[in-house]
């Protein structure tokens, strides 16, 4: 069964710098089969893990929808989405990677999008661990079917308007009624240690602190170069600080046992 680690929070916020460590951390230290899931269309997730997706799930559905009658003959549709979902899977030494992109819209084929919600539950399953890189609105996280969240990561600024808009960020996901076991708060881009007024936010809004990421000059220096983030050095105080949450929260087991 898979442990899926979901990562959420607005834009700017270092959830992308978290989720790509996190994953080549438990790639590299586990040796167990791990998914990235980009679920933002805006992340480029697979650009900080250094690689490139072609295609996302959004211009499969897309295709499909424009091609439904033009289907190859003798090719049910459950095969026909198969076929397609496994060639937008970008397979990695130590993880593979698929990207969401748009989420369905009004206008999508229901039939489609029910085949599509299946297969991709049964495709994460296939997982040991499984990393989603989520939108704040968490609309491909509330679009999932039986598959629940074990830990969710909500990612912060360090700025009382960042802290209190990871308040709301998990109030929606009670109010999706998300099946998320258990949500904590991260704070990035930290310098001096976090304030204690920022503490005590969360605490006043009962949310977990998980810990803080402190401001990373490697960090930039990546970005600016267009170098993949899960490359960052060991010594790099953002790699250090998300391997120790990752350690805390999630059971690692050393690679081959």
């Amino acid at each position: 069964m898979s442990y899926v680690i979901a990562v959420a929070g607005k834009g700017g916020t270092g959830k992308t710098t978290f989720s790509s460590i996190c994953v080549d951390f438990l790639a590299r230290t586990t040796g167990k089969a791990v998914l990235a899931v980009d679920a933002d269309s805006n992340a480029n997730l697979d650009l900080a893990l250094g690689t490139r997706s072609e295609k996302t799930i959004g211009s499969v559905r897309e295709y499909l929808t424009d091609n439904i009658k033009n289907m190859p003959a003798g090719m049910s549709k459950d095969a026909w989405v198969e076929m397609l979902l496994q060639q937008a899977l970008v397979e990695e030494k130590g993880y593979d990677l698929i990207s969401m992109g748009r989420p369905e819209g009004p206008g999508c084929y229901c039939y489609l999008n029910s085949i599509f919600r299946r297969y991709l539950d049964i495709m994460t399953g296939h997982y040991d661990y499984v990393v989603m890189d989520n939108e704040a609105g968490m609309e491909h996280l509330s679009r999932r079917t039986t598959t629940g969240v074990d830990i969710m990561f909500i990612s912060s600024d360090p700025t009382v308007r960042g802290v209190e808009t990871a308040l709301r960020i998990r109030d929606l996901a009670r109010e999706l009624k998300l099946n998320i076991a258990r949500m904590a708060l991260v704070v990035s881009r930290v310098r001096n240690g976090l304030p204690d007024n920022l503490r005590a936010i969360a605490e006043e809004g009962n949310l977990e602190l998980a810990g803080a990421v402190p401001d990373d000059d490697m960090v930039r220096d990546f970005d600016e170069a267009g170098k993949a983030l899960s490359d960052l050095p060991a010594e790099s105080p953002a790699r250090l600080a998300v391997e120790e949450i990752i350690a805390s929260y999630v059971k690692v087991p050393e690679a081959g046992k």
